[in-house]
């Protein structure tokens, strides 16, 4: 694919500094420590060339602008991000104590959020020099701080779908039969780089028995006739996640295969029907569930029905049971409820759906139907 991707401005890099900032003084915390990792890249757009072990650090308070503390040698870098220009850089010089440098940027007696992707010898040497600050997760204290995209990631995510569904409408006219899963996984990983993917995450085939198993990868087994094979592949495009699962059946399926399909087709579509604003995540879940459980396959089902995505090919949302957080218009999901019968075959369905003001959008438009390969 070679559309052009959706640019990010200094703007947009502003607004979600703004807001993690907010968010963070609303649940009581002194601020936000984020460090290299898919949160410091989806806030300020900087990647650092190399992750060298050496303190880079992001510190966003509601009282004062954004500030990023990189080594000296790497300002040139950290000023070319696309959202440098929405911040303050501070630098750190070899020799000196970095988190010295960064004790002059806390409270002294702050709380703070820091992200996940922070190593725990910068969590130490911050502690150090702050005894008296104490620190909690971001998954625990904002654990919705990325699920909620702008209108210009939901751009991203769904040319990332479209990439992958361009990929999916050409895996069917390759020939399945007689060649292993990690053949057609191979395709798979080909024809997403060739639909504009940097990063392929996954390509699971999983054929026959194996198709049984949802955390099935592909392997050497050779692909049948009368196989029902699961597709489950994604990466990133443009710096965002995509993800869809199909099922495909080498020849005609049985009876007992289409009806087993249709149920999992009927269970992703009334889950999907059910997203709209403020519905509990977990919601979306037991539809899915109580489709399945009605038609006598509910101990088949054994995962969450969908996780969110966005830098990453997962995070959260998740919807499963227990989960109570309520959809918010700018969160994008999976929803790929499954049925697997041991030794014998699987089938999953899976689009990302993002929720809108009030309904869902699907992100994946490929069709649901049985599709017949060779």
């Amino acid at each position: 694919m070679s559309e052009t991707p959706v640019v990010f401005t200094e703007a947009d890099y502003a607004a979600r500094m703004s807001r993690a900032a907010r968010e963070a003084a609303l649940a009581g915390l002194a601020g936000l420590l984020v460090t290299p990792g898919p949160d410091l890249v989806r806030l300020c757009g900087y990647r650092p060339a190399a992750i060298t072990g050496r303190l880079t650090l992001l510190v966003l308070t509601a009282d004062s602008d954004p500030r990023l503390l990189v080594p000296a040698a790497e300002r040139p870098d950290a000023e070319a991000a696309p959202g440098a220009g929405a911040l303050r850089t501070f630098v750190w010089q070899d020799g000196q104590d970095p988190y010295a440098a960064a004790a002059g940027l806390l409270r002294p007696h702050g709380h703070y959020g820091v992200c996940d992707s922070t190593w725990a010898v910068h969590l130490l040497g911050l502690q150090e020099a702050l005894p008296l600050t104490t620190y909690r997760p971001l998954t625990v204290v904002l654990p919705m701080l990325r699920a909620v995209k702008d209108e210009h990631e939901v751009a991203r995510l769904a040319a990332a779908g479209a990439a992958a569904d361009a990929a999916y409408a050409e895996i069917l006219s390759v020939r399945f039969a007689g060649r292993r899963e990690a053949d057609v996984a191979a395709d798979l990983a080909r024809l997403l780089r060739e639909h504009g993917h940097s990063q392929v995450d996954f390509t699971l085939v999983g054929s026959g028995p194996n198709a049984a198993d949802p955390h099935h990868e592909a392997g050497e087994r050779t692909i049948e006739a009368g196989d029902m094979v699961v597709l489950d592949f994604g990466g990133l495009r443009d710096g965002y996640g995509s993800d869809t699962t199909r099922t495909v059946h080498v020849g005609e399926p049985t009876e007992e295969e289409r009806q087993v399909h249709d149920i999992v087709r009927a269970a992703q579509q009334a889950a999907f029907e059910a997203v709209r604003p403020g519905v509990p995540c977990q919601e979306i879940h037991r539809v899915a569930r109580t489709v399945i459980e009605n038609a006598g396959y509910g101990e088949r089902f054994a995962h969450r029905t969908g996780h969110g995505i966005g830098v990453t090919t997962r995070e959260p949302p998740y919807l499963v049971e227990g989960e109570e957080q309520p959809l918010v218009p700018g969160m994008c999901f999976s929803i790929e409820p499954g049925i697997y019968l041991p030794d014998r075959f699987g089938v999953r369905i899976e689009d990302i759906v993002t929720c809108t003001e009030d309904a869902g959008r699907r992100l994946n438009t490929t069709p649901h139907e049985l599709a017949i390969v060779s």
